[in-house]
């Protein structure tokens, strides 16, 4: 049988072919931005928003579009594919995945979850868990994640920082044998010549990245990519100047945290102060 070929060469996640549609009628049709807005009676940034796919819209302004472009019914059914897809973030996911993988260095600040690199199985089990997960969907990510584990191992390991959020140390596990297992794992970690870990304390006040997780990946060739990440969604940024802006909060950031050897005190303290026995 014959490969099928690719048609029309645009996305087949949902809501990147819903953007790719809004984008393609608008820039056909001859319409800025302003001008869509101004006709539909929407502030023109929304359907700015819609086009980049940081939002869908509601069905109403759905609909608008789809009068406004003579498409009755086609962009609320791509609409509603894309607010049903459970998997609407893979896409750029499996590209960062990519990306981590030729990395030279990955920096990294943590908000309130220990970073994959860095977490044991029973950490990484529980909060898989917590999100939705079990049964056998949750063995398998709890896998994937352990081997990527390997990434900081060996020779041609990149080098890798952290800075976790005092609240990444103070939120323990259920299992208290788990959490004690995880704190020594994450000391452990600390010595080794290619990890720098530092933590920010409760005590540095506000800070730039608050309710963001987000990774910075310096590629062989030079350039910087960031990914930031929360409960809900990631976002794989590689325009210069938004890489930028990112990196600016993080070196605000570090100027705020521990110094490594302060870090790994303050890490040890919690060991000392965390049950070791396993809950009952």
């Amino acid at each position: 049988m014959p490969q099928r070929r690719v048609v029309t060469g645009r996305s087949r996640e949902p809501r990147q072919r819903f953007a790719e549609e809004l984008r393609s009628l608008r820039t056909g049709n001859g319409t800025s931005l302003r001008q869509l807005g101004e006709r539909l009676g929407w502030d023109w940034s929304l359907f700015g928003k819609m086009e980049k796919g940081d939002t869908l819209g509601s069905a109403d302004v759905v609909q608008a579009l789809d009068q406004h472009y003579g498409t009755p019914g086609l962009l609320l059914a791509l609409w509603e594919l894309a607010s049903s897809d459970t998997s609407r973030f893979r896409e750029r996911y499996r590209r960062y995945m990519a990306l981590e993988a030729e990395a030279v260095s990955l920096w990294h600040f943590a908000v309130s979850v220990l970073p994959g690199l860095l977490q044991t199985p029973g950490y990484a089990r529980e909060v898989l868990a917590a999100g939705g997960l079990k049964g056998k969907e949750l063995d398998q990510q709890v896998e994937a994640r352990m081997s990527r584990r390997e990434l900081l191992k060996g020779e041609g390991a990149p080098r890798f920082r952290t800075i976790l959020s005092e609240a990444t140390l103070r939120l323990a596990l259920l299992d208290a044998g788990e959490w004690h297992g995880q704190l020594q794992h994450l000391a452990e970690m600390a010595e080794r010549s290619n990890v720098v870990v530092q933590v920010l304390p409760f005590s540095a006040g506000p800070y730039g990245l608050d309710s963001t997780d987000v990774w910075f990946l310096r590629l062989p060739e030079g350039r910087t990519v960031a990914y930031t990440e929360n409960a809900h969604r990631g976002e794989l940024i590689e325009e210069s100047a938004a890489v930028e802006k990112l990196q600016g909060a993080y070196d605000a950031v570090r100027d705020l945290a521990l110094s490594p050897a302060e870090s790994r005190k303050f890490i040890l303290r919690m060991l000392e102060e965390a049950p070791c026995e396993p809950s009952i």
